[in-house]
């Protein structure tokens, strides 16, 4: 809900300051539209940028499971100490599991609903190994974990090395879309641009070039989203 408020404010206010600049509607509302679908999209990649925080949290998970267990915890009591040394952004659902654990005393449950709610091959596959040793005893539990921070360490560094170059593209991409909207907004403080741009044919331009515009963006993200690895252990 705060994202679309978000986006209807920012949306108004362009509106706003672009009929106040140009004395021109079509063109206010055109750049009203523009402003509403870059806030959104600003809005959804932050969303992006948290889920990448979370996937790079999990090799710091397994070094603290690591620790724990090395200087004599148990797996559940290494599990609850997340809630107070983990990562910050998974502290909230370690805080819950945590309180499950104390609530039903069922430590596999407890596991089973942290997977669920991670929903992540990365989570699924540190779980998994937790439930697999909790069933068969803990004396691999370590080397499986150290095998498994190594394999996600690499995962992850790649995956930001291709998130680099994909970047430096979208951006380049954004800057080529931006261009002819800086450029109107520019000519349109000139009165026969701004009267121009107010007829039905500069309307039905305007509203080509918004087409156009968002058309190119979802194309353009299409081909730059980096593929998920798929879920094994659902």
């Amino acid at each position: 809900m705060k994202t679309y408020l978000k986006t209807l404010v920012a949306a108004f206010t362009t509106t706003a300051i672009v009929i106040i600049v140009t004395q021109s509607i079509s063109i206010g509302c055109a750049f009203g539209v523009l402003a509403s679908g870059a806030a959104f999209a600003t809005l959804r990649a932050r969303e992006n940028r948290s889920d990448s925080q979370l996937i790079s949290a999990w090799p710091e998970v397994i070094d603290h499971l690591m620790s724990g267990i090395q200087s004599g915890l148990s797996l559940s009591e290494s599990l609850v100490g997340l809630a107070t040394r983990g990562p910050e952004i998974l502290r909230p659902a370690f805080i819950n599991f945590r309180d499950s654990l104390f609530h039903d005393g069922d430590l596999v449950s407890a596991i089973k609903e942290l997977k669920t709610n991670f929903h992540h091959h990365g989570s699924d596959q540190i779980f998994e190994a937790l439930l697999i040793s909790k069933a068969l005893g803990g004396s691999e539990l370590l080397s499986i974990l150290r095998t498994l921070g190594d394999f996600l360490r690499q995962d992850l560094a790649l995956r930001r090395e291709i998130e680099v170059k994909h970047n430096w593209i979208r951006n380049s991409a954004h800057m080529s879309a931006v261009a002819p909207w800086i450029l109107l907004l520019l000519l349109s403080t000139q009165p026969s641009t701004a009267v121009a741009f107010s007829s039905p044919t500069g309307g039905l331009i305007l509203v080509a070039g918004l087409v156009m515009t968002a058309l190119a963006y979802l194309w353009m993200n299409k081909l730059g989203r980096l593929p998920q690895t798929p879920r094994v252990f659902t």
